[in-house]
């Protein structure tokens, strides 16, 4: 029986796919296998001896000590792209309140709730509509910056809008790649991003190369009259160069996911309380996505969309598996091999990849090794865990 500790609501279609028979699920454990959460923001001293992994309903993980969980061989899983149809619609809504003035009319006529007399009301509104007029999307150019799961949702939606797109994502993968419309151009450099684009949307990670990426510098490439858009992660912009960038006329508008106290109040700015991802669907799919991963991971001990361990999924065989966590150094999987061998036991099939500072092995083998040769394998000098999958 494996015991799933959650931390945060999760939805029920999630939680559904633990089976009764094989997992226990609560908010409390002592003990527990996994740790399963969306935003709780996870200390290391949380996180018992006994934690196999740790999964995150979600895409982001800097509400996780991903570099503590790598030193004690505890993989992290996420959920890309999971919530991106709910990312992209919103920054579909974000690009058209950018573009007219819907929000400032709206709070306009909410001014007028005293006149009664419709045709006063009607008057009223026709002599001052022309103060939120504003300009459609299509002939525009949108920057995107970040072609992955959402990026490349967002540049196909412009384009079916009418918009001319240009991306810049100097990691993207072969996968994203195929999923990118030929139709969007390519860009070397961030500055002639901004340079070229009437919207510029963000879909970048957090990471130490993209922690306040959106600078002064860059801003100042900027095309006069260019919207940012940011529903990626806070961290990516340095607000005060936006600010800077608003009162200097270079950015028209500044719409965001994430509030600070600097921007509330700006009338340049739309500020949304982080409802990116905040849509039953999405919440569902991240869910159903990342227990999916960690059921794969305790019953099979494969790997898949981990942010700190390599990707790896050895289909079953007969016998018993091992899965072994080991510091990425020369040799290791040969001295764990030595041990097997030593006791003549028969490896029937196996596979090894390496992340970083930290290499992931299953070994299937004809029968579960003893508790002796196990604290063998454990003893290696390098070896993080071994553990036995039935």
């Amino acid at each position: 029986m494996h015991k799933i500790l959650t931390l945060n609501h999760i939805s029920v279609k999630g939680l559904e796919r633990f089976s009764r028979e094989n997992y226990e699920l609560a908010s409390e454990f002592t003990h527990p296998d996994a740790i399963l959460l969306r935003s709780h923001k996870l200390k290391t001293d949380e996180i018992p001896e006994t934690v196999l992994g740790i999964g995150r309903a979600g895409a982001g993980t800097n509400n996780i000590p991903i570099a503590e969980c790598t030193e004690r061989g505890i993989p992290v899983f996420n959920t890309p792209g999971a919530n991106a149809n709910a990312v992209k619609e919103l920054v579909a809504a974000a690009m058209l309140l950018g573009s007219r003035g819907i929000v400032e009319g709206i709070s306009y006529v909410g001014t007028l709730a005293g006149i009664s007399d419709e045709a006063e009301l009607n008057k009223i509104l026709e002599a001052q509509k022309k103060q939120f007029k504003g300009a459609e999307l299509a002939g525009k150019t949108l920057g995107v910056i970040g072609l992955g799961a959402i990026g490349s949702l967002v540049a196909e939606m412009a384009l079916t809008l009418g918009m001319e797109v240009c991306g810049y994502d100097p990691a993207l993968s072969v996968d994203a790649a195929w999923r990118l419309s030929s139709r969007v151009q390519k860009v070397d450099a961030l500055e002639s991003i901004f340079a070229r684009s009437d919207y510029v949307s963000l879909h970048l990670p957090v990471l130490d190369a993209t922690r306040n990426l959106i600078n002064a510098d860059l801003l100042s490439h900027t095309r006069e009259g260019c919207c940012l858009l940011n529903f990626a992660r806070q961290e990516i912009v340095d607000v005060d160069a936006v600010v800077g960038a608003l009162d200097a006329g270079k950015l028209r508008r500044y719409i965001t996911d994430f509030p600070q106290p600097s921007l509330i109040g700006r009338k340049e700015v739309l500020l949304m309380p982080h409802i990116g991802a905040s849509t039953e669907e999405a919440e569902e799919n991240c869910a159903i996505m990342v227990a999916d991963q960690l059921q794969d991971f305790l019953e099979n001990g494969n790997i898949r969309h981990s942010v700190n361990f390599p990707t790896l999924i050895l289909e079953p065989s007969e016998g018993v598996r091992l899965a072994i966590v080991n510091d990425n150094v020369p040799k290791m999987l040969g001295k764990l091999l030595s041990v097997l061998a030593d006791e003549n036991i028969n490896v029937i099939d196996m596979l090894n990849k390496s992340r970083g500072d930290i290499a992931y092995s299953l070994i299937d083998v004809e029968y579960e090794p003893s508790k002796a040769v196990l604290n063998k394998m454990r003893e290696l000098e390098g070896v993080i865990s071994a553990r036995v999958i039935s």
